[in-house]
């Protein structure tokens, strides 16, 4: 058997949905004909193909993501860890990106430039996931590759600013488990209108950035995983994580959460636990994981965000296509007892 052989890639769901949606038109236009007596097999269909729809516009328009929120903490953005963005923020903003530039632009490891932006960036390496490592101090002086055991599978890059110089770089293989991160790392040139100012090496397994200043102004750079703002803010007033005991079974995973909004001065709080997520503003709240600091001195909770504009659509497809299979047993049922009465 050839080592290089690979398996064919099998049939997705935009080749399967589309071909069943062809099928359900084709059978209305061609065999279906507009008839009373058709009508619960008509309304049927009409919830399948509302249904296939849905599932398109899921697809296009949903945005999913985690909040991890300490007690007492306060966000307003949900992470959405499939994704990466290189953002440049600058202190006055509190948080909020001056820009922010897809993973796919930095992939290209070219030169990037925005008018919201004071600066060009250069992206000179990337790495879709990696290690970070401390080399020997002596192999850290060089530049390019780290000589003796480690030119195999690290990299030493050109860093010249930040907390990051000299730090080598193992590349390794993107994970595709629902279970795994990627951990993305870049090495990114901040280039000025008087010339450079330097290299930092920006990760995503570090939250805080790098920081340059220009014109007095402290901006800040980093790698991190795409974020979702909403129009409001959530706080988390208290986390309950109980189990069975003698067990690692979750027996109570709550959220208490208060959420404000600054526009309209509205401040209400709700639980989110376990089957009881917790809708507003379009916007759905699931509990997802608990777990406690390194000291295990403060609980944190995290929530699944969801935001689907499209989540009522199977709730009615169902509905048609339960009125519809109702309703064609109803006609079939009255005309056999009409055929059954006695002249």
């Amino acid at each position: 058997m050839d080592a290089n052989a690979s398996i064919p890639v099998f049939p997705g769901g935009y080749l399967i949905g589309g071909v069943l949606l062809m099928n359900l038109l084709a059978a209305h236009a061609t065999r279906l004909k507009l008839k009373w007596r058709k009508s619960g097999i008509l309304l049927a269909h009409a919830g399948l193909i509302l249904l296939l729809l849905g599932v398109l516009l899921t697809d296009l328009l949903s945005t999913e993501g985690t909040m991890r929120l300490n007690v007492g903490e306060t966000r307003n953005y949900s992470e959405d860890f499939r994704a990466v963005e290189l953002a440049i923020t600058a202190a006055a903003t509190n948080d909020s990106p001056l820009v922010s530039i897809p993973e796919s632009l930095v992939a290209e490891q070219a030169e990037i430039s925005n008018p919201g932006l004071p600066v060009k960036l250069r992206v000179r390496s990337y790495w879709p996931n990696c290690e970070l490592r401390k080399p020997p101090r002596a192999r850290a002086q060089s530049r390019g590759a780290v000589p003796g055991p480690f030119a195999q599978d690290l990299v030493l890059p050109e860093i010249t600013r930040g907390e990051f110089a000299g730090v080598a770089v193992k590349p390794l293989a993107p994970v595709t488990a629902t279970d795994l991160r990627n951990e993305p790392a870049a090495v990114v040139e901040v280039i000025s209108r008087k010339g450079s100012l330097g290299a930092w090496l920006v990760s995503t397994a570090y939250g805080a950035g790098q920081s340059f200043d220009l014109d007095g102004v402290v901006y800040e750079l980093a790698l991190r995983y795409q974020r979702h703002y909403q129009p409001f803010s959530v706080t988390l007033l208290h986390a309950t994580h109980t189990k069975y005991p003698g067990t690692e079974i979750a027996r109570d995973f709550r959220s208490r959460v208060k959420i404000q909004r600054q526009d309209t001065g509205e401040v209400r709080e709700s639980e989110v636990y376990m089957n009881a997520p917790l809708r507003y503003a379009g916007f759905t709240f699931f509990q997802y994981q608990m777990a406690a600091d390194e000291k295990a001195r403060a609980a944190s909770s995290t929530l699944q965000v969801v935001k689907n504009p499209s989540w009522v659509t199977p709730y009615i497809s169902c509905a048609l296509v339960a009125a519809g299979l109702l309703l064609q047993f109803l006609l079939h049922l009255v005309g056999f007892l009409v055929k059954r009465r006695p002249a």
